[in-house]
């Protein structure tokens, strides 16, 4: 009985010690369902519930997309998530009541999951599915990176040790995974990179796997070739990396 109330105990530190580093999240949903002939509206994005400055710097950052999505009046001073969803019904009314014979339903589908989390960064996707017209919606992956210990909000540069290293490991990754020879401009085989040269993606994560770049469609190729992801895992990029990652 003493063996195994023993082991109770230490599974149970083990468990506190895993949950001393994650922060509490709760999800915040939105939806156009009260609101007849609306366009289709559903957000599903993780909320933190403490009041740390992390915490805070998470929810701001995450409100702040959400409005830029969903904001179609750059007049109006739009500082909450309501306020942006009805900037967005009324960009929809506004198009109806142009194009009255025009029968495109407008949609707008964002959700939101932490994807990497230690007791030094967070890391936090956001997955969007718009429509407002056209041949096809258009969907896009964003990435909020946190340094949990100062709860700043990380640019894509402050990521790395040295970033111009990082970018030159990256391309040769790049390369090799795309099957574009090391000597090759970077656009031989049809990519669009500005000015025949290799850039990081807009939006770089943390997941589980490693370290995900992303470029959306039309970044780097046609709306035709789908998102471009590479994945690096964390013992190959460790070194550049500014922060500690555990794996």
């Amino acid at each position: 009985m003493k063996l195994i109330f023993r082991l109770f105990l230490f599974c149970l530190l083990l468990i506190g010690c895993k949950n001393e580093n994650q922060l509490t999240f709760e999800s915040l949903k939105f939806t156009n369902d009260t609101c007849e002939d609306c366009p289709t509206i559903s957000i599903d994005i993780p909320n933190s519930l403490d009041n740390s400055k992390i915490d805070v710097s998470i929810n701001s950052a995450l409100r702040e997309e959400l409005i830029s999505l969903l904001n179609f009046d750059e007049e109006i001073d739009v500082t909450t998530i309501e306020e942006a969803i009805t900037s967005f019904n009324k960009g929809y009314f506004d198009f109806k009541k142009m194009f009255p014979d025009e029968n495109t339903e407008w949609e707008a589908e964002i959700n939101g999951e932490v994807t990497y989390e230690n007791k030094n960064i967070i890391s936090i996707q956001i997955q969007s599915y718009m429509f407002t017209g056209g041949a096809h919606g258009y969907n896009s992956v964003q990435f909020l990176n946190f340094n949990k210990k100062n709860g700043d909000e990380l640019e894509n540069w402050e990521l790395f040790k040295d970033s111009s290293h990082f970018i030159k490991f990256a391309e040769s990754k790049f390369r090799i995974q795309e099957s574009i020879p090391q000597d090759d401009p970077i656009n031989s085989t049809g990519f669009m990179f500005v000015n025949e040269a290799f850039h990081l993606p807009e939006h770089i994560g943390f997941t589980k796997e490693g370290l995900l770049l992303r470029y959306n469609q039309y970044e780097v190729a046609s709306y035709a070739d789908g998102p471009i992801l590479l994945t690096l895992p964390y013992n190959e990029v460790k070194n550049y990396l500014s922060l500690k990652i555990k794996f």
